[in-house]
């Protein structure tokens, strides 16, 4: 079973930044990955994602030009560095394998704990 955790989240004003990491189990290197995002109230969306094989990333159009993604297949880890913070960036954060390159949907139906990220005005 893999297993997914989170850490990274934290306060921090608005114009800010912050770095997220996930570290994940299983054959990681060959997994493409993605984070996500659920705010108080609404559905996890999703953030971004980077490939297992060029990692090459996507993201979401709320976050492109402020995140960037990126990975480290010797530690099982990707990354999402996150700039320029704005209070409606404010969520959990989780990360798991994508469904399938170009997709933004979730693989596995378990995820860990999540990192909070909370942005103040």
């Amino acid at each position: 079973q893999v297993q997914l955790e989170e850490s990274g989240g934290g306060l921090v004003q608005a114009g800010g930044s912050l770095r997220l990491s996930c570290v994940a189990s299983g054959v990681f290197r060959i997994y493409d990955m993605g984070w996500f995002r659920q705010a108080p109230g609404k559905e996890r969306e999703f953030v971004a994602a980077i490939s297992w094989k060029n990692y090459s990333p996507y993201f979401a159009d709320s976050v492109k030009g402020r995140f960037t993604i990126s990975r480290d297949n010797a530690k099982s880890t990707v990354y999402l560095q996150m700039t320029n913070l704005k209070p409606e960036d404010t969520a959990m954060y989780f990360c798991n394998r994508l469904a399938g390159w170009g997709d933004t949907t979730a693989a596995f139906a378990s995820w860990g704990q999540g990192t909070q990220v909370t942005v103040s005005s």
